[in-house]
């Protein structure tokens, strides 16, 4: 379906910021406040008067500043579980998001916090079996040690999407030399 296809959403500047739903896409459009860059090829909506061409990129017409609003995104969690490349950090089994928890590192009753740092993907088995411990009382090492949720892990969340979508690479900088010349 159309409407559940998701489109690159660009800064003024072509930083890749995320990625929106079809409809957000053409309202930004339609009110000017962005502008479509690639087409997704010949889909279109229709409406009783109107046919818009769906857009696979959009780029703002004004650049906004974003780096403070990604650290409060009600992503977080899809972003560390893809992050832990959807396995589980103690065990190593995979599975979808749906099948992993997040797990505290160092639990929140002795003054964890929530964020990326002292999060990871955990299998429901593991996180259970981990319990209020640390991984190191548990016996449980990391098989990886988390990272921050900046950059990086945005751009992993754009790689996904971008494996069935040929046209963002070039605005995520994935494209070989070759492809874009």
């Amino acid at each position: 379906m159309v409407l559940s296809r998701r489109v690159l959403l660009l800064n003024a500047s072509y930083e890749a910021l995320g990625t929106v739903d079809v409809a957000r896409a053409v309202c930004l459009v339609w009110k000017r406040t962005a502008q479509m860059v690639e087409k997704d090829g010949a889909r279109v909506l229709r409406s009783q008067h109107y046919v818009f061409e769906v857009p696979s990129v959009v780029r703002l017409v004004e650049y906004v500043d974003i780096r403070r609003r990604r650290n409060e995104s009600g992503k977080q969690r899809l972003r560390i579980i893809m992050r832990d490349k959807m396995k589980c950090q103690y065990c190593g089994v995979r599975g979808t998001q749906f099948d992993l928890t997040l797990d505290h590192i160092m639990p929140r009753s002795r003054g964890g916090r929530s964020d990326a740092e002292n999060l990871c993907a955990a299998c429901k088995q593991c996180n259970q079996r981990k319990g209020d411990r640390t991984p190191d009382e548990a016996r449980m090492p990391l098989l990886a040690s988390p990272s921050a949720l900046r950059y990086g892990l945005d751009k992993a969340m754009l790689r996904h999407y971008a494996e069935s979508r040929p046209e963002w690479l070039p605005y995520l900088f994935l494209a070989d030399k070759t492809e874009v010349a």
